[in-house]
Formats: structure tokens, sequence, C-alpha cells
């Protein structure tokens, strides 16, 4: 039945995609024959309003619920290397990064495309969450902020900052993210259901279940 469901679901969106975006992804530049142009936030908007909003939610990319990451805010950088990574790319036998409905998406933006919605996320602001588990937040901010070095697991802030605002181009920002999000893409890194960061892979087989639930909740709201 998921099976089935997440078919049709490529289907309706990769529907919805070529009925949203004819008017104007066909007659932008041509961004896959060279370097994309300067980002069009208007564009991205629109892309954002008629295909990203039907997972995401609102417009700014901050669905209410876990399922779906926030958006709004994120580096655009980031989020045009993870469409990218949905993608199978020259030479490679699969995507660097495999979800059905995300590769339908990926599939059907050129470059262009990719660095106007980024663009247009980027200047959305981004809603602050909290932590739902007070019993919990310690030990997520031990992790977060000082790791656990007998375990060779680096301090996320290292990386991705004391307050989670990431770092451009490098990290992500995971500020306020929903914390069954994190937690489903720390898990998908430690049983490398999600391979697009060998770092990130390698940090979370050295987490138990208990402390990827933690640091996430905690994540949710750093602000």
């Amino acid at each position: 039945m998921n099976r089935l469901y997440k078919t049709l679901m490529v289907l309706e969106l990769t529907a919805a995609l070529g009925a949203g975006l004819v008017g104007w992804t066909v007659t932008a530049q041509a961004a896959d024959a060279g370097t994309p142009a300067k980002p069009d936030v208007t564009k991205g908007q629109a892309i954002a309003t008629q295909i990203c909003a039907s997972c995401h939610g609102a417009a700014d990319g901050s669905k209410a619920g876990g399922a779906f990451p926030k958006l709004a805010g994120q580096h655009a950088e980031y989020i045009v290397k993870q469409l990218k990574d949905y993608k199978t790319q020259p030479g490679a036998k699969e995507p660097a990064r495999k979800n059905p409905i995300m590769a339908g998406i990926a599939g059907a933006l050129n470059d262009q495309d990719m660095v106007n919605v980024a663009a247009y996320f980027e200047t959305q602001k981004a809603k602050p969450g909290y932590a739902r588990d007070k019993a919990t937040v310690p030990v997520g901010q031990k992790i977060y902020r000082g790791g656990i070095a007998d375990r060779g697991v680096p301090a996320c802030a290292a990386c991705h900052g004391a307050t989670g605002m990431g770092v451009p181009v490098q990290y992500p920002r995971l500020s306020g993210q929903w914390a069954d999000y994190t937690t489903a893409q720390l898990t998908a890194f430690a049983q490398g259901t999600r391979n697009n960061s060998e770092p990130m892979h390698t940090i979370a087989l050295r987490l138990n279940e208990a402390e990827v639930k933690a640091v996430a909740d905690y994540i949710a709201g750093l602000h």
C-alpha cells in the first residue's frame, strides 16, 4: 500500500509539474547549458507556490508537521545541492539521495529553476520551533555543544553553529527544524538509506536512538 501511495504521489506531482511549470520553465534561460544566471526570486516563488507547497505547506516552506522539512531561511546553496542530489548525475548509477517523490520533482527542474526556488526559500523568514521534552534537553544540549568525545562524535555546533544557523555552501541551517524530520534524517544517515554525506553517516552511526531523539528535539528549539 505504501509503495502504491508513493507511486501515485509521484505521478500526481509530475503531472502538476508539467501543468504548473510549462508557462515559464520552457522559456527560462538555458541554464542546463551553462552556469545559471542571477536568481529570479519571482520565478522561484512561482515554483514554491505551485509545486513545493503541496508537501512543504505554505509558500514559505514551513508546513506544520515533521514529515517534510522546513525550508524557510535555509541556505540557497544547500537547497540547490539537495535538489541535484535527488537527480542521477552523469556517470552515476543512482542519485546520491533517494526519494521517489523528490526525484520526480527535481527531475523536472533545470539548474536555473533550482537556483530560483532556492533563492526564494532563503529569503523567507524562518519560524522558530521549540523542544518538546524538557527531560532530554540536557542530553541534547551536551551532544550539540560538546559532542561525545569517547565515541568520536563531534559537537554539532562545530559545523552548524552555536544557534544552528549553519554555514552557506558547507552546512545547512538546523535552527527550529522539526524534531521528527531531524530524527528521520539522522536515522537514514546511520542506516545508509541517505548517503549524500559520509561525515554525517559516520556521526549518526555513533549515536544511539535515545541520543538521536534528544539532539533532534534540542535542535528544534534552537534560535
